[in-house]
């Protein structure tokens, strides 16, 4: 089991404890080796499109998960069209969330925004690796503007969890859409951390 899963099992043990009904975990593969790189490749080729040189754009990854997804559209990027620099940054969003403080919630803890660049009037790619209620992206959105006004604003996730979101907010690249309920977990594994590339869902099952 990897680190993501057992964190995750170890969670749900401890939650269970007391409890009368006794419950594990259904995994399912969504998508996995080849298929998962021609995502990728497919997302790449269509921010081409849209982007042609990138000259005008800049790349940033939303921490903590979605930076794996960026650095690897960026490789692929530069690959693709030979280039040896795509404007590329790391962002977190922890103090513009709307339950940092809250009253009642876990202490967050911030990763690093690293962006050495200045937005202004650039075609600004937002990635992150699962979108879900759309919470996470509005906060970002309101951690980039202390990097300038960008001239565009565009969404790519690898996941997108329909029916689920809280705000109007959808992407403008899809890896996968999932229809998934709440109870249901959505985990992207990444080699570079996890050992292979994978989206799995969890589902819960009582005995």
């Amino acid at each position: 089991m990897n680190s993501n899963l057992s964190k995750f099992a170890n969670e749900k043990r401890k939650g269970l404890i007391g409890a009368t009904k006794r419950s594990q975990m259904q995994q399912s593969i969504l998508l996995s080796g080849q298929k998962f790189e021609i995502t990728i490749q497919r997302l790449c080729q269509q921010l081409i499109e849209n982007h042609r040189d990138f000259t005008e754009s800049a790349i940033i990854g939303i921490q903590p998960r979605g930076i794996y997804l960026a650095q690897r559209i960026k490789s692929e990027l530069q690959r693709i069209l030979k280039l040896d620099h795509i404007l590329f940054g790391e962002l977190d969003n922890t103090f513009y969330r709307d339950d940092f403080r809250r009253e009642g919630s876990a202490p967050l803890v911030p990763n690093t925004t690293t962006i050495d660049f200045v937005i202004e009037n650039k075609k600004v790619i937002l990635i992150d690796d699962v979108l879900w209620t759309g919470r996470t992206i509005r906060s970002s959105l309101d951690a980039i503007q202390a990097f300038g006004r960008p001239q565009k604003v565009e969404l790519l996730v690898l996941v997108d969890r329909r029916f689920s979101r809280h705000l109007p907010i959808q992407p403008d690249y899809i890896g996968i859409q999932v229809d998934s309920i709440n109870s249901q977990r959505v985990i992207v594994n990444w080699k570079e951390t996890d050992t292979e590339d994978q989206i799995i869902l969890l589902t819960e099952e009582n005995d």
